[in-house]
């Protein structure tokens, strides 16, 4: 069971990942676009807008891909003193921590994007409809949140050395 948990979250970081890297591509290519056609004619309409949009969903789909592949900052300074067992415990309780964190950012999010649905709030400036987007963060959220629980569960076995 546990090993098809970590399965499906490292599956899904990867899947969010890799749409964050094409969403990265897309701001390059968005922000070279305005820069060029700034200095000859006019800028992109709404590409600081664009921007925003794109630079959430790709942060929000690298969270999880950074915590399977660790590749985040973490502080151990003091840990790494500690016996195993006080490692494992403190691991264990900073994902479940963490988990619950994102769990209910990505719920909110959730609730956030459901609003924008029933009221029709359309972008400032491009005047369309940006819940997908909201919708987007949210399930990057949701998804470090998985990633974190198998952490967790990873900790508490002790399937994973402290």
């Amino acid at each position: 069971m546990m090993d098809a948990l970590d399965a499906a979250a490292k599956g899904a970081c990867r899947i969010l990942a890799f749409v964050a890297g094409i969403l990265m591509v897309a701001m390059m290519v968005l922000a070279c676009a305005n820069m060029l056609l700034r200095a000859v004619w006019s800028p992109v309409p709404g590409a600081f807008e664009l921007m925003g949009f794109f630079g959430a969903v790709a942060a929000a789909f690298s969270l999880g891909y950074a915590q399977i592949s660790k590749s985040h900052i973490a502080v151990g300074l003091l840990v790494r003193h500690f016996h195993r067992p006080v490692r494992r415990a403190l691991d264990a309780a900073s994902s479940l921590l963490s988990c619950a964190f994102f769990g209910l950012a990505g719920i909110e999010a959730f609730k956030w994007a459901a609003f924008l649905v029933r009221t029709g709030e359309l972008s400032e400036t491009l005047r369309f409809v940006y819940h997908p987007f909201v919708f987007a963060t949210a399930l990057g959220c949701l998804v470090i949140a998985l990633a974190l629980f198998a952490d967790f569960l990873r900790a508490v076995s002790g399937r994973e050395a402290c």
